[in-house]
């Protein structure tokens, strides 16, 4: 089995930062991209950003210059700093990973469990 784990996030005044953590355990062989989505109370999740296993990332416009994502393959754990928040970032953050069990097996999605990010303004 696998589990995504995530941590960080809660509330902070527009301006601020915060940083979220995930971090991958089980029955890993491979990760590919890892990545963030958002979603926002009555709207769909979206992409927040993405960076694969080579350290290329990928942002959505609306968080380009203030969000930066990083990982650490050898931790399996991918971050997300989360600076001049504003209060349209509000929303639930979910991590996820696309990943190997085994050798040349299947991809499979992963989520972890999701973390409120509010902010007030």
């Amino acid at each position: 089995q696998v589990q995504l784990v995530q941590s960080g996030g809660g509330l902070v005044q527009a301006g601020g930062s915060l940083r979220l953590s995930c971090t991958a355990s089980g029955s890993i062989f491979s990760i590919n991209a890892m990545g963030w989505y958002r979603q926002a109370p009555g709207k769909q999740r979206v992409l927040v950003a993405t960076v694969t296993s080579g350290g290329d990332t990928n942002y959505a416009d609306s968080v380009k210059g203030r969000f930066t994502i990083s990982r650490d393959n050898a931790e399996n754990t991918v971050y997300l700093q989360m600076n001049s928040l504003k209060p349209e970032d509000t929303a639930i953050y979910y991590c996820n990973a696309d990943l190997r069990m085994r050798v040349r097996g299947s991809l499979y999605s992963y989520w972890g469990q999701g973390t409120q990010v509010t902010v007030s303004s």
